[in-house]
C-alpha cells in the first residue's frame, strides 16, 4: 500500500487571511511545512510572520483560508493541537522570580506531565542545555542567553512534535544565536518540526527551506540554494574610485532594484536581463566615473531585497 504523502507535511495552509478592521494583515497565504525540518519564516516588521504564526498555532481565527496541523483543522481542533505544540517568543515567557528548575517544573506540571516523569525530563533539560548548575537560581538573575536557552527548555518540555520560535534570537549575542541553532537541528535531528521567524540573514540560511512574507503576502518559497539560484546573473559588484558617487548615480540607472556599499565596493542587484555588468559600467562611464564591474553570486540578502523592495521602477525594467 503506497504512503501516505500528507504524513510527511507538518503544516499545510491554503489561502489564509487575517484582517483586523480595515488592515488585510496576512494575504492569501499557501504554505506547507515539511516533518522534522527547520522552516524559516522572513520578512519586514509588519509583514505578518507573527499574525500568520499565532493563526497556525490555533491562537487567532483567520478570517478566511484552510488550515491543517500534524493532521488537525485549525482552529476546530486548537485545543487538541496546544498539547503538541511548543511556542516561544522573543519576549521570552519566563518567571523570574522563580528560580530556573522551578519555572520548567511549573511548565511540566501545565503540560500534565506527572510528577515521575517531570523529575527525569527535567534532570535532561537542565543538562541538554546546560543549566544544572544553575538549577536554583532565579530566572530573572540570568543572562540573555542562559534565559533563551531556559525558555526553550521550557517550550520543549513535553517533547512536542512542532516548535514554533517567533524571533527569539532578536535579544541576545551573536554567540549565543549560534549555540541557539545548534540546539534547534539536535530537535530537527530528532524528528521536531521547527517554524521560525527570524530578521538575520545567516540564520535564514541555516534553515532548510524558507518563506519570505511582505505586506502580509507570500512573495519567495524555497529552499536558500532554490533561491538564490533564481537570480543567476543579477548581481553585480562594482569597484569605483568614487564609491558614493557611483551609488548615487546608479539609484537612477534603469533595472536597478538595490545598492549597497560593503566596504569600498558597490552590491548592486538588478532585474532581469542580459549584461546588467556592461550596461551599468557603460552607465557609471557617461557619468564620468571609472569603475570595474564583474557579476558575483547572489546571496540571500539579495533575494529578500528582491521579494520585498522591488519597486514599480524596477518590476516595470
Amino acid at each position: 500500500m503506497a504512503a501516505d504523502p500528507s504524513h510527511d507535511i507538518a503544516i499545510r495552509a491554503r489561502g489564509l487571511s487575517k484582517r483586523f478592521g480595515t488592515l488585510l494583515a496576512v494575504d492569501g497565504v499557501d504554505l506547507t511545512v515539511p516533518r522534522a525540518s527547520v522552516y524559516g519564516f522572513l520578512g519586514p516588521n509588519g509583514s505578518g510572520k507573527s499574525t500568520t504564526i499565532r493563526m497556525l498555532c490555533g491562537l487567532l481565527t483567520p478570517t478566511a483560508g484552510e488550515i491543517e496541523v500534524l493532521g488537525l483543522k485549525i482552529p476546530e481542533q486548537a485545543e487538541a493541537l496546544r498539547k503538541r505544540i511548543g511556542y516561544m517568543t522573543q519576549k521570552f515567557a519566563l518567571y523570574e522570580d522563580l528560580t530556573v528548575r522551578e519555572n520548567l517544573e511549573f511548565l511540566a506540571t501545565v503540560q500534565g506531565l506527572s510528577r515521575e516523569q517531570r523529575r527525569g525530563r527535567l534532570d535532561e533539560l537542565l543538562d541538554a542545555y546546560n543549566l544544572a548548575d544553575r538549577a536554583r537560581q532565579l530566572a530573572g538573575t540570568l543572562s540573555g542567553g542562559q534565559k533563551q536557552r531556559l525558555a526553550l527548555a521550557g517550550a520543549t518540555v513535553h517533547k512536542p512534535e512542532l516548535l514554533f520560535l517567533d524571533e527569539p534570537t532578536s535579544a541576545v549575542d551573536p554567540e549565543s544565536r549560534r549555540d541557539f541553532w545548534e540546539k534547534l537541528f539536535d530537535l530537527a535531528d530528532a524528528g521536531t518540526t521547527i517554524l521560525v521567524s527570524t530578521h538575520y540573514m545567516d540564520e535564514a540560511e541555516r534553515c532548510h527551506r524558507i518563506a519570505i512574507l511582505d505586506t502580509g503576502r507570500l512573495v519567495a518559497d524555497g529552499t536558500p540554494d532554490e533561491l538564490t539560484r533564481a537570480l543567476a546573473g543579477r548581481t553585480v559588484g562594482i569597484r569605483a574610485s568614487e564609491p558614493r558617487k557611483a551609488q548615487a548615480a546608479l539609484h537612477a540607472a534603469q533595472g536597478v532594484i538595490s545598492v549597497a556599499q560593503i566596504g569600498n565596493e558597490l552590491r548592486v542587484l538588478t532585474t532581469a536581463g542580459d549584461g546588467p555588468g556592461e550596461r551599468l559600467q557603460a552607465f557609471l562611464r557617461d557619468r564620468g566615473i571609472e569603475a570595474e564591474v564583474e557579476p558575483i553570486e547572489p546571496n540571500l540578502e539579495d533575494v529578500f531585497v528582491s521579494a520585498t523592495q522591488a519597486g514599480p521602477k524596477a518590476r516595470a525594467a
